[in-house]
């Protein structure tokens, strides 16, 4: 009768697997920093877009108008068939939201619906403005001043926008280069 011979297979020493571990555990203290500061990277990237797209919608409303949004009412319009008039009063945030997200007049008032006297805009597709990247918040704060300056604490953490020069800003102190 034969015996049966029994090989013993023989795993990973536990000093083996602790080595290992620790080349994985240096390994990803060195690739998860890149990528964190590669999500800031992007961020930064979307914020200059955004602010790039907003400003020029801005100045093809001034272009069309003579003056930037919110510094004339979008309220008081008779719209074309059966649309709504805007809202905002002059220097307010709901003008500025209404001018730039419908069809407005030579004046600035506003409609949601289109002819040949409400021909221009709508110069956002969206009914809301976009939201800061940084902070995800789409607040506005609208100033009369002529400067809006890029220092001081950030009020909404959204945008800010002056309607005597057009600079349209990130709310938010840390970035103040964009």
């Amino acid at each position: 009768m034969k015996k049966l011979m029994f090989r013993m297979e023989q795993g990973f020493t536990l000093v083996e697997l602790l080595i290992v571990v620790i080349i994985l555990a240096i390994l990803a203290a060195i690739v998860v920093p890149q990528f964190a500061s590669s999500t800031d990277d992007a961020k930064l990237s979307a914020l200059d877009s955004t602010l790039a797209n907003m400003r020029g919608a801005i100045d093809l409303y001034y272009q069309q108008h003579g003056k930037y949004p919110s510094a004339a009412a979008a309220t008081g319009a008779t719209c074309p068939g059966g649309g709504a008039a805007g809202t905002g009063a002059i220097n307010t945030v709901q003008s500025f939201v209404d001018q730039m997200t419908r069809y407005t007049n030579s004046a600035g008032q506003s409609c949601t619906t289109r002819d040949a006297i409400f021909k221009y805009g709508p110069y956002l597709k969206k009914d809301l403005l976009p939201n800061n990247p940084l902070t995800d918040v789409n607040t506005l704060v609208v100033s009369t001043a002529g400067a809006l300056g890029m220092t001081g604490a950030a009020v909404g953490a959204g945008w800010k926008f002056d309607n005597v020069t057009g600079q349209f800003i990130a709310d938010d102190a840390a970035y103040d280069d964009h």
